[in-house]
């Protein structure tokens, strides 16, 4: 009888040449051939809809334009940028690179998601040319195994050449000649060292990155990395590089030629959904993407921006754009990015919609929101005199200005809130603190803004940045008294058998009380209000109630802007430049954005007629000031001293009056102003409040107040 070692020894061999001979036999006959390339079988095209069905939108050709060249024929330039930025170590590994999977792999846990891959040139060759776009582990063994397979029977450069021939560039161009034809209309061999990077820049995520899309800041930089790494490798000199970032291949990128509506719309849903299935399931799926736009809707919108560009041009405003929500569903109604999505001249491409622009005193609503939240009233009074605030980030002493250049005298939440002046507006942010107003809009969809730490006071007049869709979407928290939900372009998503994967359900999260949404609806929407500053015949006057509504614009006239709402749509409106110039002095927005939203919300009323909002439930409080109330009576002077004997006269009453006021912080506990906690006359800020009221002539003649009895 054998002995058991050796019994056990020649099992356990045995066993091993058996998992080596089933491995190859799994590796020869059951991974796929190198040899199939061409025998593929193409996708199905994709279709985006509006949210009837009955209107294409666009179209994803799962027929593919695929020009394929020898290798003579490729530019070498496009070989290396490929490598540059696609695999480093192409020829330096046998498919698969151990070291690019281990520091993805590390990259990932430190992030906590899958911020990187590692797949190489080769594995992207197995993946887009031969398997099944299933994301499962046996899908990526299978890859990886087909990789080595690959890179034992082709050359590096032969899979060079297939992999430059077969991958999707985005616009239903495969390959690096339909790339060319598409984007710059020339042949392969003709692109220069710019553009052949910015070519190599697109196959990692077709959509994101399009010339055509919402992310061209993304692209250039990705460009630009590829670049220095083309140099870091010692593959192009310094000098070629700085010829090539500064040819800006970008600008000489052609329109796109393929039928498409709503442009920047459709690029947006295009990105949210390469982003939840992958580029190979629009490429090859042949899904059905129902999109949530209403096609009447956006005719109008296209129709209210060109009328309203028209106008612009005389402020030396070259651009605007549009976005319309449904309020109770949060679904994108109609989306307008630019006037001209094809014009070169304004970067139209570009989707101002989605891109951060300052929103000027539009912010203001979400910082009055915050105030309420903690206590504060419509009808707190303050003080809207001339104001020290101290220093700001940078030094210098912060003393900012209203709109119309005046000061008014004691003045309620309400009043300065409809009227946008900022004096007591940055008292009203110091009032809810800034790190609480960060936390609030966060909740409201404003991702943007990032630390406290970034923002003094000034955060009040939009000194952050958030998007248009943003904004438009925060507003409707107001509209739906204090519920949020993220707007969405998707209505629902189907497969090529209309099986449905995705369908929107509308879902709201609580983030404002209803009290609070119920304020800011009734200020917003208070004409009379405004008028103090604006008058009552504005593009914002709605005779019958139902809609409010306010303007935004930041320094210099960069961007102006008007953002309202009724309880059923919430809409918002941008006029500006892309290239963040100035327009002429006086482009407010309640003159270049406001028309422009009036003239299409009276055509959203058509639609939606609008309902009264609800009132809110107005709070009762002893504390002076914080609900109106004062520890004194008073009067108004409504006209100037006739002479200079009555002028001294009034003087002198001004005089004793500024000894009897104080400010909000005098009466009330910053962070507890309805509770029991006592004012702080610690605070910091407690002397610049009461320091305001110093000022003997900041208390105009027509705004005087006088005590007649102290209570």
């Amino acid at each position: 009888m054998k002995h058991p070692k050796t019994f056990f020894f020649s099992l356990f061999l045995i066993l091993c040449l058996a998992a080596i001979g089933a491995f190859a036999v799994f590796f020869l006959f059951f991974v796929p051939s190198v040899h199939d390339f061409e025998s593929i079988k193409r996708g199905e095209t994709s279709l985006l809809y509006d949210r009837t069905g009955e209107h294409v939108l666009y179209q994803i050709h799962g027929e593919e334009n695929r020009k394929p060249l020898s290798h003579d024929e490729i530019p070498n330039a496009a070989r290396l940028a490929t490598i540059a930025i696609e695999d480093e170590n192409f020829y330096n590994h046998n498919g698969v690179d151990p070291r690019a999977i281990f520091r993805a792999l590390r990259v990932n846990i430190r992030e906590g998601g899958f911020e990187q891959g590692a797949s190489t040139i080769t594995q992207q060759l197995a993946r887009s040319v031969v398997l099944s776009r299933e994301k499962t582990i046996e899908r990526k063994v299978i890859e990886a195994l087909l990789a080595i397979k690959i890179d034992f029977f082709l050359s590096k450069e032969e899979i060079l050449d297939r992999y430059l021939n077969q991958v999707p560039y985005g616009s239903n161009s495969y390959g690096i000649e339909a790339a060319a034809e598409t984007f710059f209309e020339k042949k392969a061999k003709d692109l220069t060292l710019g553009e052949v990077t910015l070519l190599a820049a697109l196959p990692n995520a077709p959509t994101l990155y399009s010339p055509y899309g919402n992310n061209t800041n993304a692209l250039v930089k990705r460009q630009q990395i590829i670049i220095e790494k083309l140099v870091r490798n010692g593959w192009i000199t310094k000098t070629q590089a700085a010829d090539a970032i500064k040819e800006n291949a970008l600008q000489n990128v052609i329109p796109l030629k393929r039928s498409i509506a709503a442009p920047h719309f459709v690029f947006a849903v295009l990105e949210e959904v390469e982003k939840e299935y992958g580029r190979d399931m629009l490429e090859y799926e042949g899904m059905h993407i129902y999109t949530t736009l209403d096609w009447e809707a956006q005719q109008k919108a296209e129709e209210s921006i060109k009328k309203g560009a028209t106008f612009n041009a005389k402020w030396g405003a070259s651009n605007e754009a549009l976005v319309a929500i449904d309020a109770e569903r949060a679904e994108i109604l109609a989306m307008v990015g630019s006037k001209d999505y094809f014009s070169k001249e304004i970067d139209g491409k570009v989707n101002v919609a989605t891109s951060l622009r300052q929103p000027g005193s539009s912010f203001k609503p979400l910082v009055y929101a915050t105030a309420f939240e903690k206590g504060y009233q419509p009808e707190t009074l303050l003080f809207d005199l001339p104001m020290n605030f101290g220093p700001d980030g940078q030094g210098t002493e912060y003393e900012p200005q209203n709109y119309d250049g005046r000061t008014h005298g004691l003045i309620s939440m309400r009043q300065s809130l409809s009227n946008s002046l900022n004096i007591p507006a940055v008292q009203t942010q110091y009032l809810a603190g800034i790190n609480n107003t960060l936390e609030q809009v966060k909740k409201m969809g404003l991702t943007s803004l990032g630390d406290q730490n970034r923002y003094g006071l000034s955060l009040v007049l939009g000194s952050g940045e958030a998007t248009l869709l943003q904004m438009a979407n925060a507003y409707t928290v107001f509209s739906q008294e204090g519920i949020y939900q993220k707007a969405t372009g998707i209505l629902r998503v189907e497969d090529r058998n209309h099986k449905v994967i995705r369908e929107h359900t509308p879902k709201g999260e609580r983030v404002l009380s209803t009290e609070t949404a119920r304020k800011i609806s009734s200020i917003l929407s208070d004409n009379k209000a405004r008028s103090m500053v604006f008058g009552t015949n504005t593009p914002l006057a709605f005779p019958n109630g139902g809609v409010a509504a306010k303007t935004g614009t930041t320094q210099e006239f960069r961007d102006a802007w008007t953002l309202g709402f009724t309880k059923k749509v919430a809409l918002g409106v941008w006029v500006g430049n892309n290239d963040n110039t100035t327009m002429r002095e006086g482009a407010d927005g309640v003159f270049v954005a406001a028309p422009i939203w009036r003239d299409y919300m009276d055509y959203l009323l058509t639609r939606f007629p609008p309902t009264s909002f609800t009132e809110y439930q107005k709070v009762e409080s002893e504390k002076p000031l914080l609900t109106g109330k004062m520890p004194f009576q008073y009067q108004v002077f409504e006209s100037e001293p006739q002479n200079s004997k009555e002028r001294r006269a009034r003087k002198k009453e001004m005089k004793r009056v500024t000894s009897e006021l104080h400010s909000i912080l005098y009466y009330v506990n910053r962070d507890d102003p309805l509770g029991p906690t006592e004012p702080d006359k610690n605070d910091p800020m407690f002397g610049r409040f009461e320091a305001a009221l110093g000022n003997k002539e900041s208390l105009s003649f027509s705004n005087i107040i006088t005590p007649e009895k102290k209570p």
